[in-house]
């Protein structure tokens, strides 16, 4: 396995984007000099759209572009053709960028439905999609994943997502049942999985080799009790430190890696600690998070 990083880290988030968001060149030589192997994307435009200027970027710091993230409001058909353009339109510079093979990421619309915002980390039954609402969702990852694959050749990870209507150990297991396994994979989000009330390592065993793309992020579990009891939402749980270091939380990240090799994943691990813009020392919690997995023989 390989360690990566991601643009989140230093605030880069595709619902929060804000003057204060440090520069690419910054994360970039940032991740690199705090002993990353590659980055994914971030959001479109944030590192360069042209396929050469961005694999320039790159190799100058010897980074590998391992994925890219799409969010798309799938609960909505009338959103399923500009979702797909834009899958594909990051595909393609994603594929054309990179010497390796990455990944897209797709996950449902984060964070733009409030009242999901409201209630991330206390999501009930009832609050779930219907079975009918469920088969658009899928239909709509479907055709992304398809139309990504026949043009672009890259696979589609699906990414379970906090203040999404994909959070739940349920809500996940609605879209794997109904999507194709050979086309809809997963991208396992330890703190997602944590804070959206599930186990990350039953995750890893319900699904197995269907898990093509891994994010290790913490949930801290004192922050975590305070946003259930004061009923805070997405957002403010992410300011208050939701997603700490790695190892300062509730994930039991060397169980998770012990099954993950158990199923015979061999592919990118990308470390991200979502936080705000200019929230925090991206760096230095990078370097710690680094020091983290090296104790874990990573």
């Amino acid at each position: 396995m390989k360690i990566a990083n991601a643009p989140c880290s230093w605030g880069v988030l595709e619902f929060e984007s804000t003057a204060r968001t440090p520069s690419p060149a910054q994360v970039l030589d940032e991740i690199a000099a705090t002993g990353y192997e590659g980055t994914e994307l971030g959001d479109w435009g944030f590192l360069a759209t042209d396929p050469r200027q961005l694999a320039s970027d790159l190799e100058r710091r010897r980074l590998a572009l391992v994925g890219a993230f799409v969010d798309v409001a799938l609960s909505d058909p009338a959103a399923h053709v500009a979702g797909e353009e834009h899958a594909v339109r990051t595909a393609r510079l994603t594929a054309s960028a990179s010497a390796s093979v990455p990944i897209l990421v797709l996950s449902d619309a984060t964070a733009r439905v409030p009242k999901r915002i409201a209630k991330a980390g206390r999501i009930t039954p009832a609050e779930s999609l219907s079975s009918a609402q469920w088969d658009v969702v899928a239909a709509g990852a479907e055709r992304i994943a398809r139309a990504v694959r026949e043009t672009t050749g890259l696979r589609t990870a699906f990414h379970h997502h906090c203040a999404t209507y994909v959070e739940t150990p349920d809500e996940i297991d609605a879209l794997m049942r109904r999507t194709a396994p050979d086309l809809v994979g997963l991208c396992l989000d330890t703190g997602h999985a944590t804070f959206g009330g599930g186990d990350p390592v039953d995750l890893i065993d319900r699904y197995g080799e269907r898990i093509w793309h891994v994010h290790f992020k913490d949930c801290s579990r004192a922050v975590a009790e305070r946003a259930r009891a004061e009923q805070w939402d997405y957002l403010t749980s992410i300011k208050r430190g939701l997603f700490c270091e790695l190892g300062q939380g509730d994930v039991d990240f060397r169980a998770a890696l012990h099954r993950l090799r158990a199923h015979g994943y061999g592919r990118w691990i990308v470390v991200e600690q979502d936080v705000l813009p200019s929230m925090g020392t991206p760096a230095a919690s990078a370097e710690r998070n680094r020091r983290f997995l090296q104790r874990l023989g990573l």
